[in-house]
């Protein structure tokens, strides 16, 4: 099941709306983190979502990479979530 793992301070700006950044995350069987980030708009009618992002050994681990995430980081992931919606 799916976590909330970090907020990220970064917000996207768009014409189209303001995004709020998180990042979630799920232990797979073999133990394994994997995380991806998600947008929502801020008036919470559209949702974006990015394909996995990282692996991590542990949830701490995760923690860790989420909260160094840098905004440029986030803006591309942005876009690769934009161009999966668009698909």
């Amino acid at each position: 099941m799916a976590e909330l793992i970090h907020r990220h301070s970064t917000y996207v700006r768009t014409p189209g709306g303001v995004f709020a950044t998180r990042v979630c995350g799920e232990r797979q069987p073999d133990g394994l983190w994997t995380a991806w980030l998600e947008f929502t708009d801020e008036r919470g009618n559209r949702s974006l979502r990015t394909p996995r992002e990282t692996t991590q050994p542990s949830r701490d681990a995760l923690d860790y990479w989420a909260s160094g995430l840098e905004p440029i980081y986030v803006e591309g992931a942005f876009a690769r979530a934009q161009a999966i919606s668009t698909k």
